[in-house]
């Protein structure tokens, strides 16, 4: 998993001027939690994971990483509506951050989360119940 977020973000940390080796892969490690981490299969293979942490203020979708050859393919567009579906009935709020100048940003805003605050490495962002 660390290995793939290394992959996943080194294109957009590179632009920001933010790229580190060995930080890439600890904040993964550091932030990893087994208990709300999911892997992501494509024909039984690993292709990604995601988190989603409970907080005060809602859940935290974290850690969403998927391998390049099956992103564009829906599959990042299914496994987030699925999360989205049961904090709805929950009632719970959703809230991310994703790197300034992210195309996985297009994605959030698609399945309705709105800008939060933002600094400028990240873009924070929320999604109400629906």
């Amino acid at each position: 998993m660390a290995e793939l977020r290394a992959v996943v973000l080194r294109a957009d940390l590179e632009r920001l001027g933010r790229y580190d080796e060995h930080r890439v892969r600890q904040r993964l490690r550091d932030g990893f939690n087994p208990a709300h981490t999911w892997v992501i299969e494509v024909g039984g293979e690993f292709a990604g994971c995601v988190a989603l942490r409970d907080a005060e203020d809602g859940r935290w979708l974290e850690h969403f990483y998927l391998a390049p050859h099956v992103q564009g393919c829906g599959i990042g567009s299914g496994v987030l509506r699925r999360l989205l579906e049961q904090s709805d009935r929950d009632g719970v709020p959703v809230r991310l951050n994703v790197l300034q100048g992210s195309p996985a940003r297009r994605l959030y805003e698609r399945h309705g989360f709105v800008l939060e605050t933002e600094d400028p490495v990240d873009v924070f962002m929320v999604r109400a119940v629906s």
